[in-house]
């Protein structure tokens, strides 16, 4: 069964962005019609578009939503509204590389049009959204096809949150992998970690590999080392939410307990996420912003209290896993191995 897009330009200008909201799934499927940037905002903010390539999709249409009232403006007022909507979309999610790269792009391209009009620039800002989707759905295609290789010909695959179509504007990073090895004949079992505290695992892992015909299995996240103990997993692989130069990786928070278990049991463990995941400023992961998310998500996750009141609570969104620990990361331009500098460095040059 084909997927629906998670998310897409609806009209011209002006036009709406339409997404599936994440949060409503598995139980319903909602698409909802964002008409201004603070829409788009909460939508990036409340993970009902989530996944590092999709908020990067999401935001650079957020920012056509933010600007499309002032098309008849004077210049000085449409730059002022640009820079604004781009500030504050930039303020959503702070560790998702991809939303900065969006964001830098469509600045570029504002900033190389110094003489044009408002409905000018606007028309270009909306064909660089457009072309970034559509560069990102080729690039998932491309990691799918890089990646299958390193999968079994048979037996199980352990996968940690969602990195699937529902995170990018294509198959995904690391389910263009599965989906792609599949559809080469490989015989794979899904094992798909809950991924606490919002269960983006369960929810949304499974719902896609099970639209898709895939054998899927949902287990709690301490789990995995039970798993690799009884050889039920040949293979994990993980999406990534920004990769520093040296090659280590920050995703979701259980990540990095899932590689160190890997490393641990002799399997290999994969990140893959696209070449604008890396962020080169950043010498290792040490430098990574690390979100940390509202309490209520542990004491109170939807809508149960399971934690005594006045107890307090840690919720980092996102860890970071070593490089050592990492077997390869695969691209849309191929798989870096070993993970090093050195290797980051050749792999991403123009």
């Amino acid at each position: 069964m084909a997927q629906p897009a998670t998310l897409r330009w609806i009209g011209d200008l002006p036009g709406v962005l339409r997404l599936i909201d994440q949060t409503r799934l598995p139980g319903e499927f909602v698409e909802i019609d964002l008409q201004t940037v603070e829409q788009v905002w909460e939508a990036i903010r409340a993970l009902r578009v989530r996944g590092a390539p999709a908020i990067g999709c999401a935001a650079a249409y957020g920012v056509i939503v933010g600007i499309q009232d002032f098309l008849k403006a004077a210049r000085p007022e449409f730059d002022a509204r640009l820079q604004h909507v781009l500030q504050y979309l930039a303020t959503s999610r702070p560790t998702a590389v991809n939303l900065f790269w969006a964001l830098d792009s469509l600045r570029d391209v504002a900033a190389s049009l110094p003489t044009e009009t408002p409905a000018a620039i606007a028309r270009r800002l909306l064909d660089e959204a457009q072309a970034i989707e559509a560069e990102d759905r080729k690039m998932c295609t491309a990691m799918g096809q890089h990646g299958a290789a390193l999968m079994p010909d048979r037996g199980g695959v352990l996968t940690h949150c969602n990195a699937g179509g529902l995170a990018t504007a294509g198959d995904g990073t690391a389910l263009s992998v599965i989906f792609a090895a599949v559809a080469a004949g490989k015989k794979l079992q899904v094992f798909a970690d809950e991924t606490r505290p919002l269960l983006q695992g369960a929810r949304l892992t499974a719902w896609e590999c099970h639209q898709r015909g895939i054998p899927v299995t949902v287990v709690c996240d301490s789990m995995a080392a039970l798993l690799m103990r009884d050889r039920k997993v040949s293979a994990v692989v993980v999406g990534a939410d920004r990769i520093a130069a040296n090659g280590d990786v920050a995703n979701k928070v259980g990540t990095y307990s899932v590689a160190v278990l890997a490393k641990a049991h002799g399997i290999p463990f994969y990140v893959a996420a696209p070449s604008s995941t890396f962020d080169l400023t950043l010498d290792s992961g040490a430098g990574i912003p690390i979100e940390e998310r509202s309490a209520a998500e542990i004491t109170h996750g939807f809508g149960k209290q399971t934690v005594p009141d006045s107890v307090k609570v840690w919720n980092p969104a996102f860890d970071v896993t070593p490089a050592a620990l990492i077997a390869g990361i695969i691209t849309e331009r191929g798989v870096i191995a070993p993970v090093d500098r050195e290797h980051v460095t050749q792999h991403l040059k123009p």
